[in-house]
Formats: structure tokens, C-alpha cells, sequence
């Protein structure tokens, strides 16, 4: 396959998949706004959802506060933000019109009806009046796209390289999340003290929140019947193989795809990935949160962009994204 129709079909995917998952990460923390909670613990929540992105600066030079209009306007419509909603769905239907050829016309249509679809359900005051069925919209013309990708296209190496990037794209927003929603209370949940009793009902919803975002509230309660806790989501959304978001699951398919299109020059890239997989695969949450759940995010994402890079030199077209 061409280097060229490689990179529009790994970012193809990759654009799709940022786009659903801050439709995601919008919908919980603008549902969580609606609890009862002072305007310092809402502020909070809008910049820790910037922070997940690396945006909190850009959008303090654009806007003047971080209201949930301001910043839900940022992330979802502004074309300006390479981020938002608005610029990944874009970015993808121009990845795929590039590509036609390389796609089925179910897959065509599906990104282009989406692209075409998306000013109409976001422009005007549909948007203001119901953010939450706006959000469920794109989550929904993602999971179209993906399961339009796995019924109708031939599964060579146009598959191969759009699953790639679905997974990597995942892997590093899973991590992210998990960096972000840890970080802030880590030395609360996984001190020698645990959690304060008074803060109990809040923690439900935190940790619900956290599990929503990623679809893994159910999960968790089929894995674990128990209730909610820090180490036990910690390991669900890391180490758990059959959990479709985890950091283990996202390895384990961009593994899997590697060696499918495996060329003479990409021999270190699948051993890094091989590495981290057997990293995350005889792992344990309890080391894990032993050496810092921080430094572990940290260096998993610092893992997961040069493996990207190993992909991009190894198969695609070295332009910066």
C-alpha cells in the first residue's frame, strides 16, 4: 500500500475516534454540572476536561472564564481548536474523500453524511437547549463508522491501518483521562488515610462519572459486584484485556494490526509495542499503584506518541498532524 493512503486511513480513523471520545468526556462533565456543587468545584471540573487535551492555555488566551458554555463551545464548534469536534469530524471526512478508492461506499457515506449532518444538529440553540442528545449524536455516527468499517471493508491492509489508529487514538485518551481524574486525588485514595467519610456520596458520582466516560459503569459492576473504588476502576481501564477501552485492550489490537502489515524496516517499532503489551499484560494494580499511578500515565503516553512516530516513519507520510 501506498505510504500516502496509509497516513489518510490511519488518521481517517484517529480523527473519528478523538471526535467520540471528547463527545464522551463533554457529556459526563456537563452531566456532573448539573449536581449540586460550589462554582470553584464546577470551574474545576471544565479545566480539568481542558487539561485531559493539553488546551487549558490556548483556551485562557481565547476566552475570558471557564464557564461550561464557554468551554463546551470551545471543544465542540470551534474549527480554530485542531480538537474540537467540529475540526476532527472535518478532518476525517477529508482524510476519507482522499482515500475513496481504499473504502467501501458505506464507509464513504457514513463519514461524509456525518460531516455534512454535523453543523445541522450543533448550529443554532439545539445545541444550547440539549447538549447531552447532541454529544449521544456523535458517539453514535462513531460507533456507525466502526461497525461500517468491520461489516462491509475487506480486512487487508486499509483495515489494518484504520484499526491502528482507532487503537492508538483510544489507548492515549484513556490515559489521559485516567492521568487527569487520578492526579487530583491520589493522595486522598491511595494514601495510608483512604477516603474522607464525609465525601463518600461525592466519590460515588466521581468515580461513576470517570467509568460513564469510558462506557464502563456496567462493566465494572459485572466484573467486580462491589462498590466503586479508586485501585479496582484504576485496574478495570488499564490491565483488564476484556475491557474494550482499557489500556491493555488498546495494545493488545494495535499488536495484532502491526504484525498484519509488518514491512523490513518496522521490526523495532512492533518490539516496542511488544514490550509495552508484556508490560501491561503481567502487570499488577497493586505495583502499579506502589511506584505512582502518575509516573505510570506519564510514561504509557510517553510509550504510546513513540509508537506512533515509529508508525508514521515505518508506514505513512511524515507530515505532522
Amino acid at each position: 500500500m501506498l505510504s500516502r493512503t496509509a497516513d489518510h486511513l490511519f488518521w481517517m480513523a484517529r480523527y473519528m475516534e478523538r471526535a467520540e471520545n471528547t463527545a464522551r468526556m463533554l457529556d459526563v462533565n456537563y452531566q456532573m454540572s448539573l449536581l449540586p456543587h460550589s462554582a470553584e468545584m464546577a470551574e474545576q471540573g471544565w479545566r480539568s476536561l481542558l487539561g485531559i487535551s493539553d488546551l487549558t492555555e490556548d483556551f485562557a488566551r481565547r476566552y475570558r472564564g471557564f464557564s461550561a458554555r464557554e468551554v463546551m463551545d470551545y471543544m465542540v464548534r470551534d474549527e480554530s481548536n485542531p480538537s474540537s469536534i467540529a475540526s476532527c469530524l472535518r478532518a476525517a471526512r477529508e482524510n476519507a474523500r482522499a482515500v475513496r478508492g481504499a473504502l467501501t461506499t458505506e464507509v464513504w457515506e457514513t463519514q461524509n453524511q456525518t460531516w455534512l449532518e454535523f453543523h445541522r444538529q450543533f448550529d443554532g440553540n439545539r445545541f444550547l437547549r440539549d447538549p447531552g442528545e447532541c454529544f449521544e449524536w456523535v458517539k453514535f455516527r462513531s460507533h456507525l463508522s466502526r461497525g461500517v468499517t468491520l461489516g462491509t471493508m475487506l480486512q487487508d491492509e486499509a483495515f489494518h491501518f484504520l484499526r491502528i489508529g482507532t487503537f492508538l487514538e483510544r489507548a492515549d485518551n484513556t490515559a489521559r483521562l485516567l492521568d487527569v481524574k487520578f492526579h487530583g486525588v491520589s493522595d486522598e485514595f491511595f494514601g495510608s488515610t483512604g477516603p474522607r467519610e464525609k465525601d463518600v456520596e461525592f466519590d460515588f458520582y466521581y468515580w461513576s462519572a470517570v467509568l460513564r466516560s469510558v462506557s464502563g459503569f456496567e462493566v465494572y459492576r459485572k466484573v467486580y459486584r462491589t462498590v466503586l473504588q479508586p485501585e479496582k476502576v484504576a485496574e478495570l481501564l488499564i490491565l483488564r484485556p476484556d475491557m474494550p477501552r482499557s489500556l491493555m485492550a488498546c495494545v493488545n489490537e494495535v499488536v495484532h494490526n502491526l504484525a498484519a502489515v509488518a514491512n523490513e524496516q518496522s521490526g523495532e517499532t512492533q518490539r516496542r509495542a511488544g514490550r509495552l503489551q508484556a508490560d501491561l499484560k503481567y502487570g499488577r494494580i497493586d505495583e502499579i499503584l506502589a511506584t505512582g499511578l502518575h509516573a505510570f500515565l506519564t510514561q504509557f503516553l510517553d510509550r504510546v506518541n513513540d509508537l506512533g512516530a515509529g508508525i508514521s516513519r515505518d508506514f505513512l507520510v511524515p507530515v505532522r498532524h
